[in-house]
């Protein structure tokens, strides 16, 4: 009998707590931190591991640095060598909350919610608060999307004084997930 309630609760417990947990292997992350004149400073990362705990609102994010992909070579060379130092700090992560999150909620309109957390980036840890749009795809996923600016001077990211003038320190970032 034990062995029965044991696959009982193995077949058809499982599989609830997971309807709980929405992901995906393939969101997008792209930064810019170009100044005007000079030659455009943009990365894109397609493979953005996010996990969002539809119950409670709970949200991760990983992101291999390396993973950014650069139009010139060159400047990926850069970014993963000198700027963010991959090889030491292989990844960024964030781990939060968005605030008055309910699934039930979520439609096919963008709706704005504030998510705020931890994010790890280059060994420094920071409290971040931003704004993002949720909404409800027709697929029945969510979409989560995001734009807001960190500064590179809280992350220890050093820019060479030689280039300075032609990287912007606050770096615009724009998230885009679907779970």
């Amino acid at each position: 009998m034990k062995k029965i309630l044991l696959l009982f609760l193995f077949f058809f417990g499982i599989p609830i707590a997971a309807q709980d947990k929405k992901m995906t292997t393939t969101g997008t992350i792209t930064f810019e931190a170009s100044v005007p004149f000079y030659e455009a400073v943009e990365a894109k990362n397609n493979k953005v591991y996010a996990l969002l705990n539809s119950k409670n609102g709970n949200i991760n994010f990983v992101v291999f640095v390396k993973l950014f992909h650069f139009e010139r070579s060159l400047m990926e060379d850069h970014f993963n060598a000198n700027y963010m130092e991959s090889k030491k700090y292989p990844k960024a992560t964030f781990k939060g909350q968005i605030e008055k999150f309910s699934i039930t909620k979520i439609n096919s309109i963008p709706t704005d919610y504030f998510i705020k957390g931890r994010i790890n980036i280059h060994g420094v840890t920071k409290n971040i608060k931003v704004l993002a749009k949720i909404s409800k795809t027709a697929e029945n996923k969510v979409l989560i999307q995001s734009d807001f600016s960190l500064d590179t001077d809280d992350y220890n990211i050093d820019i060479p004084f030689i280039v300075r003038n032609k990287i912007s320190k606050n770096v615009n970032v724009n998230i885009n997930c679907i779970l």
